[in-house]
């Protein structure tokens, strides 16, 4: 049974930890077996996985999944293909976000204090942009796409299943998206949804809630960037898997300007980001081990999802 922070400590004053209810654990895990997965996000081009691989190796850090922000459409063929066999030499899962974005169109309802649609796409271009994106990025060889809008997910899934975009391909779906109960988690899953970012401000009842009614593995910041939050939940990390799995662990920065969408002019901050969110990674894995909370990590090189729910697709598709 792993130790929980502070708990002999605090019982000697009086002050026992309430007990863990077995009944709140997910009963789910990866097709591996394992509970919980690595990701490194914001990894912006080359040089910043570069920067990312170099730390993840000093620091002696497990990654299984990069994943970039600003999208396909801000990289070049030569940047998509450099960082495509970087990351297949190690057997890191590749992510790459699709095309246009409400957030930075011509539309100004994302500028008000509402938002407006968000990331969604606005009108058939939009979402045409995203799929030529996705088509782009899969002849390249990327096999994980990130997605921010449900008719995005949707349209990428039918492609999918008609062998336009290769079978192993998985679809994530963006923390600017995520659902927050169980009912809305399971419509992501049924539109293709792989693996789904769900906000940091879950509790772990929350999470409990989503696993009576998916298995779809969940990705989850640890740390989230000041414009998700900016929470800090190290020392919740445990109890996260316990309550969550499968679940990606994510390793953003707080407290850190945005880098989206991404160029040279955000270099020396975007490189020295990347090289932080290692650390901040390696703060977590050790804070498991010292509580005997480190066991259950798939395997390096794991990346599929197993089998999940899908609502059916159209004839002829």
């Amino acid at each position: 049974m792993p130790r929980r922070p502070g708990a002999d400590a605090l019982a000697r004053l009086g002050q026992a930890v309430p007990p863990v209810d077995p009944a709140d654990a997910s009963p789910h895990t990866f097709p591996d077996g394992g509970a919980w997965r690595t990701e490194i996000p914001s990894v912006e081009g080359p040089e910043a996985l570069s920067a990312v691989l170099k730390e993840s190796t000093r620091l002696d850090l497990p990654v299984h999944r990069i994943s970039q922000g600003s999208g396909v459409w801000m990289l070049t063929d030569d940047e998509i293909t450099e960082m495509v066999d970087a990351c297949a030499a190690l057997h890191i899962e590749l992510c790459l976000f699709t095309g246009p974005r409400g957030t930075w169109d011509i539309g100004g309802s994302t500028r008000t204090e509402s938002g407006g649609a968000g990331l969604r796409a606005r009108g058939h271009d939009a979402l045409a942009g995203c799929v030529e994106d996705a088509l782009r990025a899969a002849g390249l060889g990327v096999r994980c796409l990130l997605v921010a809008d449900e008719g995005v997910l949707w349209t990428l899934h039918r492609l999918r299943g008609a062998g336009l975009l290769p079978a192993d391909t998985t679809l994530k779906l963006s923390a600017l998206t995520g659902p927050v109960n169980p009912a809305s988690y399971t419509v992501y899953e049924g539109l293709g949804a792989d693996s789904l970012n769900v906000p940091s401000d879950l509790t772990a009842h929350h999470l409990t809630e989503i696993r009576r009614v998916s298995r779809a593995p969940m990705d989850m910041y640890i740390e989230a960037p000041d414009d998700l939050g900016g929470y800090v939940r190290m020392y919740e990390t445990a109890e996260l898997i316990r309550r969550g799995a499968p679940l990606y662990l994510k390793f953003g920065l707080s407290k850190s300007p945005g880098v989206y969408p991404y160029g040279a002019q955000l270099r020396e901050h975007t490189l020295a980001g990347a090289r932080e969110r290692v650390r901040r990674g390696r703060l977590v894995l050790d804070l498991l081990a010292r509580h005997g909370a480190d066991g259950g990590m798939s395997p390096l090189g794991s990346r599929l999802p197993g089998e999940l729910r899908r609502f059916p697709l159209p004839e002829g598709n």
